[in-house]
């Protein structure tokens, strides 16, 4: 019994099938298994050495990844990590390079293309002060930047300038500036935005800007040249 339970024991950590080569990863839209198995550390680890939680947090490194679930098997299949990625809310664009936002303002890097998702692109010049940083796009900002997505023109998405916040192009060609805020202070800047929307048509104001970052002191600028 001893030879045996030795022979066995022996065969447990010379046989290459009880360490770890490569994983299974289920649940994974974008993130990739080569990206998951490299932040889990656990190449070449003996199946004996594998603790569930210490991987769990070592996948959740991932800025990619909300949560997973590690199961331990037996070879072929030695560990199956199940994924809960983090979903997109906005695209920010800066000169082109594309990080994603989600629902909580956490970054992470963008995958694929997502012509579909609300676009905020970057306005800065040397003029503006620091530049922002899609870090700097708080869950508030982003929840405040979906509500203006409600009523943007069809095909639009937002810029984003470091001193007026979020804006875009309206239907008259006016340029409109809105700050940064949670959706409930954007939910009064839209109210607002419709009320001046309707008085300044009805006056026949020719405009070039509409500010209203500052919900207590909105501005217009006048259309210079007419």
């Amino acid at each position: 019994m001893f030879v045996l339970f030795s022979a066995i024991l022996v065969s447990f950590f010379t046989s290459d099938v009880f360490y770890v080569r490569s994983i299974q990863v289920r649940g994974n839209n974008h993130i990739t298994r080569e990206e998951v198995f490299a932040f889990s550390d656990i190449a070449d680890y003996h199946m004996f050495w594998l603790d569930p939680e210490q991987i769990r947090q070592s996948v959740l490194r991932s800025s990619s990844i909300a949560d997973i679930t590690v199961e331990l098997g037996w070879p072929p299949n030695l560990i199956t990590i199940i994924v809960q990625e983090r979903q997109p809310a906005i695209v920010w664009s800066d000169a082109g390079a594309e990080t994603w936002i989600d629902i909580q303002g956490r970054v992470m890097r963008a995958r694929v293309e997502m012509p579909n998702l609300l676009h905020v692109n970057l306005l800065s010049d040397s003029d503006d002060g620091p530049k922002p940083r899609p870090e700097d796009f708080s869950g508030d900002m982003v929840l405040g930047a979906l509500r203006l997505k409600e009523i943007l023109p069809a095909g639009e998405h937002l810029s984003f300038h470091p001193i007026h916040g979020l804006g875009w192009t309206n239907e008259l060609g006016w340029q409109i500036w809105m700050g940064s805020d949670s959706a409930a202070v954007m939910s009064e800047k839209v109210t607002m935005y419709n009320v001046l929307l309707e008085n300044i048509n009805s006056r026949a104001i020719p405009i070039a800007e509409l500010n209203i970052a500052n919900l207590d002191a909105p501005f217009y600028r006048i259309l210079w040249g007419l």
